[in-house]
């Protein structure tokens, strides 16, 4: 399985900005031999405006969330399958700034992956430990608690682990760290879901830059990164891919 490099471009992002940056990303993907699967996720203003650019780029369009409910009484919110007719083919769920500022559960995650697959969408679902949790040595039991709950028996998607704990905060994960809960995860998908656990990819999302990317991506588990801040500049994000080349 080829590592995959997601873009989440979080809420950033006007017209011609994100137009020029999806434009300059293709363009550097031009020049890199056998480019790995890339996915972008602008906000859900420019899925309109930046998807008919990728078109023969090779480039996926992914979006940042979804309702559980196909249509309905639900304002401000924006259905799986209206995603789809965008041409949307990935959308990121449960990323741990929607479970902190708008509460989402693991059982609201859970029901956001069944009605993306409902629509033909790949679930990317977010999981990962707190600071808390982690000081406490409870993080396998979150991570764990987690994946049971935010994953659909059905599940046919992608995981991406955040260590919560690190973003941000200076303290980035040491690669034995990431090895550690890349196996965790890797032996959870298998108990709870058996065969298909065994392939199903598990992404890396604790700020992953150019300078990092070539010591995390090789690590055993880890099948490609989902990329923040980095994301939002194609000579931040070119480097990330190019680290995937050779895995």
């Amino acid at each position: 399985m080829r590592q995959m490099i997601v873009g989440n471009w979080k809420m950033n992002g006007l017209t011609a900005p994100s137009r020029d940056l999806v434009s300059a990303i293709a363009q550097g993907l031009e020049a890199i031999p056998n480019p790995p699967p890339v996915v972008v996720c602008p906000p859900f203003t420019q899925l309109a405006a930046t998807g008919p650019l990728l078109k023969g780029t090779g480039i996926a369009l992914g979006a940042q969330n979804c309702h559980h409910a196909p249509s309905g009484a639900h304002t401000g919110d924006i259905s799986a399958a209206m995603l789809a007719e965008l041409g949307v083919e990935y959308v990121i769920l449960g990323h741990s700034e929607r479970r902190r500022d708008h509460g989402e559960l693991d059982e609201t995650v859970r029901e956001k992956a069944v009605a993306a697959m409902e629509a033909g969408l790949t679930p990317i679902v977010c999981i990962g430990e707190s600071a808390d949790q982690r000081a406490a040595g409870e993080y396998q039991d979150a991570v764990g608690w987690q994946i049971k709950g935010s994953l659909p028996d059905n599940f046919n998607g992608i995981v991406a682990y955040e260590p919560i704990w690190a973003i941000g905060s200076g303290v980035p994960a040491s690669t034995q760290d990431i090895a550690d809960m890349m196996g965790f995860i890797r032996a959870e998908l298998m108990r709870q879901f058996g065969e298909a656990g065994k392939t199903m990819r598990i992404l890396y999302g604790g700020s992953v830059n150019g300078r990092e990317a070539p010591a995390i991506l090789p690590i055993a588990e880890v099948g490609g990164a989902l990329v923040g801040g980095a994301s939002l500049k194609a000579d931040a994000f070119l480097p990330i891919v190019r680290a995937a080349i050779d895995l």
